[in-house]
């Protein structure tokens, strides 16, 4: 009788629980803004002896952050990111075959839809655990959110600096100016930092990152003559 109370709940009511609770999430933060993530808790309590350190968020939605900067950002970080469901199958079946055959290192293939479920819903740890439960944010945010408020999201809660978190707060820190008034040039500078925020700085580029901005900015060009 004991086994099967046991089996019950670790069957029937854990897992009842657990997407209950986590459709009743990602429903509600579908129309409210992501104020504070576990990433920020964890960057204030790994930088919490520095005195002069402290977080700062600006949530603006998609229609005020200019088109440049949306454009630059999916460029950089995901360009699929409007045809694929969540995942790209092809980029990682590419990394797992490099791997096998040229002994290349794993990398994450994380698409924006991945790296959003990473920022609001995990502490961001590079365990495999953390991938699993990500898929798991990843699917659900898919689902219920869609592409505009997935790009919403991700572009007001990456992590654009040290202490400095989605594309407003990074644009005033910067340029001194709102993610709506942006050059395309400007743009492209935070786009190409959002892989390492806290070892890039688009005021002061190392040289791969100045020649990662030169390829993209050859390629808007290129899409803006194909457009």
């Amino acid at each position: 009788m004991k086994g099967h109370r046991i089996s019950y709940w670790l069957f029937v009511r854990i897992p009842f629980w657990v997407l209950f609770l986590s459709l009743a999430l990602v429903t509600l933060l579908k129309w409210v803004p992501v104020r504070y993530t576990p990433l920020m808790l964890k960057r204030a309590f790994q930088f919490r002896n520095e005195e002069n350190y402290h977080s700062e968020q600006k949530w603006v939605s998609l229609e005020d952050i200019a088109p440049e900067l949306i454009q630059a950002v999916v460029a950089a970080e995901d360009q699929k990111f409007c045809s694929h469901h969540g995942f790209d199958w092809e980029e990682m079946q590419a990394m797992w075959q490099s791997h096998r055959q040229e002994g290349t290192p794993l990398r994450g293939c994380s698409t924006i839809s991945q790296q959003t479920a990473k920022n609001v819903f995990t502490f961001a740890t590079p365990t495999w655990s953390r991938k699993v439960v990500e898929a798991w944010w990843t699917i659900l945010i898919e689902t219920i959110w869609g592409k505009d408020r997935i790009l919403e999201v991700y572009l007001n809660v990456a992590e654009t600096g040290k202490g400095l978190y989605g594309v407003e707060a990074a644009t005033v820190c910067y340029y001194d100016l709102t993610a709506a008034d942006i050059s395309t040039k400007q743009a492209v500078a935070l786009a190409v930092c959002l892989p390492h925020p806290l070892r890039s700085n688009p005021i002061e580029p190392s040289a791969y990152d100045r020649a990662k901005r030169s390829r993209m900015m050859d390629s808007l060009d290129i899409k803006r003559l194909n457009d």
